[in-house]
C-alpha cells in the first residue's frame, strides 16, 4: 500500500478537526474535533513508521510506540476536559464557548456592590425616576455630581 492513501485520509481528518474547532460553539463538540485531529496524527505516525521500517529494515516501531503514548494522553485529556465542561455547565447552565469566553475576559454579570449592571434590568439612573435607587431619593446636587463623574 502506498503512503499517499493514509496521508490523504489523515489530512482530511485533520482538516475536519480544524473546522470543528473553529466553527463549533459547543465545548463537547470542540473536544471531539480535537480528538479527530489527534487521530489524524496517530494515523500519520503509524503510516510513516511502517513506511520507514520497510526502507530502513528497522524493527523498533517507534511510531507505533508514540501512537500508544498519544492515545493515553488523549484519553486523559478527554477525561479532564469532560469533567471541566460538566462542572462549568452545572455552574453556568451552558456549554456555549462564546458565553464562557465573555466570562473569562472579565465581563462580570454583577457590579462591584453586588447589584446587576445597567444592561440587566434597566435600573440605572437615566430612567428619570429618582426612586429607582435602593438608597431612596437623592438630592439634586448628588445627582448632578453623579452625572458629571
Amino acid at each position: 500500500m502506498h503512503l499517499v492513501y493514509p496521508a490523504v485520509l489523515a489530512a482530511l481528518l485533520f482538516c475536519t478537526g480544524i473546522y470543528g474547532v473553529l466553527a463549533r460553539r459547543n465545548a463537547i463538540l470542540v473536544l471531539m474535533s480535537v480528538e479527530l485531529m489527534l487521530n489524524a496524527v496517530n494515523l500519520n505516525l503509524v503510516a510513516f513508521d511502517v513506511w520507514l521500517s520497510r526502507t530502513a529494515e528497522e524493527k523498533l516501531h517507534s511510531g507505533q510506540a508514540l501512537t500508544l503514548f498519544t492515545i493515553a494522553i488523549a484519553a486523559a485529556e478527554i477525561g479532564i476536559g469532560l469533567a471541566i465542561v460538566l462542572a462549568v455547565y452545572r455552574a453556568r447552565g451552558t456549554s456555549d464557548i462564546d458565553k464562557l469566553r465573555d466570562t473569562a475576559e472579565g465581563h462580570e454579570t454583577d457590579g462591584p456592590d453586588g447589584n446587576h449592571g445597567p444592561d440587566d434590568n434597566g435600573d440605572d439612573n437615566d430612567s428619570g425616576n429618582d426612586n429607582s435607587n435602593d438608597n431612596g431619593p437623592q438630592p439634586p446636587t448628588a445627582k448632578k455630581a453623579e452625572a458629571t463623574a
